[in-house]
């Protein structure tokens, strides 16, 4: 995602720098730096840590259970008959399958809530960014993360103070 913002920052400032003329006024802000910077991404990050360690600590109880089972199984191989061993080890197939899936599933459920929590901060940023932006006269304001040189007025105090933090 971070590159796709990148890459996109980069065909914007190309093509805007092409277009730009000498009355242009353009300024600056590191948008990483600001979302860091916001109340709110802490307050989602505690959210989605919290989410990740449910998910971990119930895969990890999966991961247990299935190699207790494997030890168990290989332990009595030798004294079961093949239909016994053969059961087992569907099972235990079927079982790595469903850990495979959870871990799976979980990791596209913690993208979907990071994407839930995330984007609204993102909005308000921007939206705050824009404002602070045409108040100040610019028409253009770059994220000075994907810039070389950022000699330009920066608007992270400004917009800071119009999020009021």
């Amino acid at each position: 995602m971070k590159q796709i913002k990148n890459l996109f920052i980069a065909a914007v400032l190309f093509f805007g720098a092409t277009q730009m003329n000498a009355q242009t006024k353009t300024a600056h802000i590191d948008v990483n730096e600001l979302l860091a910077k916001m109340p709110e991404m802490t307050s989602a990050k505690a959210q989605l840590e919290k989410l990740s360690k449910t998910f971990d600590a119930d895969y990890s109880t999966m991961v247990t259970e299935y190699q207790t089972k494997m030890k168990k199984y290989e332990g009595e191989a030798s004294t079961q008959t093949e239909a016994v061993n053969e059961t087992r080890a569907k099972e235990m197939q079927d079982m790595g399958q469903r850990i495979q899936q959870f871990r799976d599933t979980a990791q596209k459920q913690l993208q979907d809530k990071e994407m839930e929590i995330v984007k609204p901060i993102m909005d308000k940023a921007k939206a705050a960014i824009i404002k602070v932006g045409k108040a100040k006269g610019y028409q253009y304001v770059v994220d000075s993360a994907s810039l070389i040189l950022a000699d330009g007025p920066n608007l992270m105090e400004d917009v800071k103070k119009e999020l009021k933090f």
